[in-house]
């Protein structure tokens, strides 16, 4: 999620706090293999400052955070995000 702090503050938005509490799940494969298959991101960002992104910017940035990330990018298992703002 490190493309997502990196995103929000190019975007003028200050991180009081990040906290993740990801899940992931080992299942078999479609080969019958085991597999880490699936994976929750649950980040909970507070915000300070002035500036506070509205839910659409918050899913805007989770995407292009997804979109540009290299672990993402690299496997094939699916990622999804529940977010939690403050």
């Amino acid at each position: 999620m490190l493309f997502f702090l990196h995103f929000a503050a190019r975007q003028s938005f200050e991180i009081a706090s990040y906290q993740d509490q990801a899940k992931g799940y080992l299942e078999k494969n479609d080969d019958g293999k085991m597999a880490m298959t699936r994976v929750i991101l649950r980040p909970a960002v507070v915000y300070s400052g002035d500036k506070i992104p509205d839910r659409g910017i918050i899913e805007k940035l989770h995407h292009a955070a997804h979109e540009h990330c290299f672990i993402a990018n690299s496997v094939s298992t699916q990622v999804s995000i529940e977010s939690d703002t403050a």
